[in-house]
């Protein structure tokens, strides 16, 4: 079959081909002036002699190229003659000999070079150079994977390197090129799965942490200069918030800093080298949660990370604070890649305090080293993790799984902003109060707390509303009603007409329009904030929704997927059962009757402002000092804090849980206090003949069995568990008794 190729197409392909073979040699050439690691000696002329035998090869394939594009320019030759094609394609395979010694002449110059190029870099000294594993062989050495009962795992990481290790650029940069000497040096210097080569003393791995001392105590301060030069060049709305929140609280923790330093029996600590990193804020996820806190989204987690940051700044610690993920990789010193590898160095800092989107950034940037250093995380968790959900494996075999969770941390790593989950650490915020000089002058007069008619309704978003307008409506009939509903501009309100919307107000405007309002009106949503508790600190009531049945991952889109097994019997469970009334009221919002007797109850009864002890400055200040002096999770012992002089060991009813138990002697459930009771002797302490007894990994465990008179002790101390409860069980629990105000804390705690 014969193609007809027409001449002009023909000119043009042939045209391209040799441009393009042009440029690449072109590229392939290198000027002398950009090169910069020339050695010492050579002269101009020498060195202008590399690029002489490209710059020739180019020019003449140029020529080539030009004749190509003056024969298919000519007007007068409408068609290219076989003559013609042929003396072209004859001039061309004259040179073609000579042109193919010259590419591999050249080549062969480029691959000397770059050999001399990588030579010269590996005798230069490079910020990497010592963390590169030794992979250099005598001319006799040959590189087998060594058989070690001590490594177990050596054969099987070399054979994935082998197969992934470009997967990666970090393998790259701790020198594995592949073959099995390198591979090997690195799995012996950088990750310890393999044994030192040839009887070399192998040095600890460069990441492992290091013994620290103390050299400087943490002294209470009574200024945050430390924790504004450390905001002040932060920029967004979220940061600008905590900023804001920093500055118009400082009065108050300086206070409290005073109050701490008068204290007496506070164990001094050494100063501890603390990075807070707010994953929320980092990346898309970041500039998401950053359009949200513009439109009146969730600033509850703002608010706790503005309060911590100040508590640990008067605590005397020195802190590091990022909102970048980039930052993030250089103060822990990540490996350049996709976090396959350790991290460079030995991790600075004696806390990391992050929430679950920085621990997620945590695990992708530090390798192996993210399970030597994880026990000195600390995870703000709003709305708590529960150890049935936090051990991976059990979590899977076991129907807990979830999106959030499978960490594997001591539960009690994890810190809630309010105490609903004591398998966790009660973090908590402060609440904020009006400033003195934000008040009026009558404001300040004993009877200040006079309120006026009026009802402020808690729901900054149109959707919060929706369904809701009976109920308000109920509310309005006896007080002027009031919202702060965040408005697009050129949107129409869907709020009812009797409403005045102020939209979305300064924090201190809302503060002030809450020192004015009687009541403060829960819609259900959204749930445990920090405002409730903040309006009742301001004089308000709070009236909120009851749940029948109670909302849980089970029946409610929100909590569906959390870590947690709680059951939500109310809008703000904590203002409920810590506080009640006269300052908060829980009414069923469907039934007329209830809302409007709870109404005329709020009207008659006259009430002052109320902040429990541990949402106050001190509090929290006790509280963290606390955490920070006692809580140890990086060693292998058990717990010494709280002191087995506070443990109160209680059996409970089948099918309740130990936070159940534990409430109602009017104590809390403390699960470091477990492994005292997890034991035989305990359950003979109280009584009971166990016909068998073993040990499991359940999470409801200890516990008593009536059926066959079974003791269960527990076998994974992740497990211990205040919140498991199971209908065939009794459970074992471990009470305690708590501060007045100040749950976290025991009378024998400080």
């Amino acid at each position: 079959m014969h193609v007809a190729l027409r001449p002009r197409s023909g000119c043009l392909v042939l045209c391209l081909c040799l441009s393009v073979l042009t440029l690449l040699l072109q590229s392939l050439w290198v000027p002398t002036e950009m090169t910069s690691d020339e050695p010492a000696g050579r002269s101009p002329e020498e060195q202008g002699q590399r690029g002489l035998g490209f710059r020739r090869l180019s020019l003449r394939l140029e020529a080539l190229s030009t004749q190509v594009q003056r024969l298919s320019k000519e007007r007068d030759i409408t068609r290219l003659t076989r003559d013609d094609l042929s003396l072209l394609l004859h001039s061309f395979r004259q040179d073609q000999q000579g042109l193919v010694l010259l590419v591999e002449r050249e080549l062969k110059r480029v691959s000397q070079r770059l050999d001399h190029l990588s030579r010269h870099q590996t005798n230069t000294a490079t910020p990497h150079e010592d963390l590169r594993p030794h992979t250099a062989k005598g001319p006799s050495e040959k590189c087998e994977v060594p058989v070690d009962a001590a490594y177990p795992l050596c054969t099987e990481k070399v054979e994935f390197l082998r197969a992934r290790w470009q997967a990666d650029p970090c393998y790259a940069f701790y020198g594995v090129d592949g073959t099995i000497c390198s591979i090997l040096a690195y799995l012996s210097q950088i990750e310890d799965f393999c044994p030192p080569r040839h009887g070399r003393n192998n040095p600890a791995v460069p990441w492992h942490p290091k013994n620290h001392s103390y050299t400087e105590r943490a002294e209470t301060r009574t200024t945050l200069a430390p924790l504004y030069a450390l905001l002040r060049n932060s920029t967004g709305p979220a940061m600008n918030f905590i900023r804001s929140r920093v500055e118009r609280m400082s009065d108050r923790w300086i206070q409290a800093g005073l109050w701490m330093r008068q204290g007496r029996n506070k164990t001094v600590t050494g100063q501890m080298r603390v990075l807070l990193y707010t994953g929320a804020l980092a990346g898309s996820v970041g500039q998401r949660f950053e359009a949200l806190v513009k439109r009146g989204g969730p600033l509850g987690e703002l608010v706790q990370w503005a309060d911590l940051s100040a508590c640990l700044t008067i605590l005397g610690h020195n802190l590091t604070f990022s909102t970048s993920l980039q930052q993030l990789h250089s103060l822990i010193g990540a490996a350049p890649g996709r976090g396959s590898c350790p991290i460079q160095r030995p991790l600075t800092f004696d806390l990391i305090y992050t929430d679950y989107h920085g621990l997620s950034h945590l695990h992708g940037a530090m390798g192996l080293a993210f399970l030597h250093y994880k026990c000195r995380f600390r995870i703000l968790d709003s709305f708590g993790t529960e150890p049935a959900f936090n051990l991976g494996s059990y979590a899977r075999s076991t129907g807990y799984q979830t999106l959030w969770g499978s960490w594997g941390l001591q539960p009690l790593q994890y810190m809630t902003m309010f105490p609903h989950t004591p398998d966790n650490s009660f973090l908590g915020f402060v609440s904020e109060e009006l400033a003195r000089e934000g008040a009026r002058e009558e404001e300040l007069e004993p009877e200040g707390y006079r309120k006026d008619r009026i009802a402020v309704v808690y729901g900054k978003q149109d959707y919060m509303w929706q369904g809701k307008s009976e109920y308000v409506g109920l509310i309005n009939e006896a007080l002027e009603t009031h919202a702060t509903v965040y408005q697009p501009e050129g949107h129409t309100s869907n709020l009812p007409s009797f409403i005045r919307n102020h939209g979305l107000l300064t924090q201190e405007d809302f503060l002030r329009l809450l020192r004015r309002a009687k009541v403060f009106v829960g819609l259900g949503f959204p749930y445990e904030g920090p405002a409730p508790i903040e309006a009742i600190a301001l004089g308000c009531v709070f009236l909120q929704p009851r749940f029948d049945p109670p909302h849980s991952s089970h029946n409610n889109d929100f909590y569906k997927g959390k870590p947690t097994t709680r059951q939500i019997s109310s809008q703000h469970p904590y203002a409920e059962s810590f506080i009640g009334k006269p300052h908060v009221w829980t009414v069923d919002m469907t039934n007329k009757t209830n809302v409007m007797e709870a109404v005329r109850a709020i009207l008659h009864t006259e009430v002052k402002p109320f902040t429990p002890r541990e949402l106050t400055s001190e509090g929290m200040l006790e509280r963290v000092h606390s955490y920070i002096t006692h809580q140890n999770f990086c060693t292998q012992s058990a717990p010494t804090w709280p002191p087995e002089s506070a443990l109160r060991i209680h059996l409970g009813p089948l099918g309740q849980s130990c936070v159940s138990v534990c409430r109602q002697s009017s104590h809390v459930c403390e699960p470091a206090l477990f492994h005292h009771l997890n034991t035989p002797a305990a359950f003979t302490r109280l009584g009971i003949s166990c016909s068998s007894t073993g040990q499991e990994a359940n999470h409801l465990f200890p516990s008593y069995s009536p059926w066959g008179r079974h003791c269960g002790l527990q076998q994974e101390p992740l497990l211990f568990s205040c919140a498991g409860s199971d209908s065939s069980h009794r459970r074992l629990c471990p009470c305690r008794a708590h501060l007045p105000g100040q749950v976290a804390l025991c009378p024998d705690c400080l």
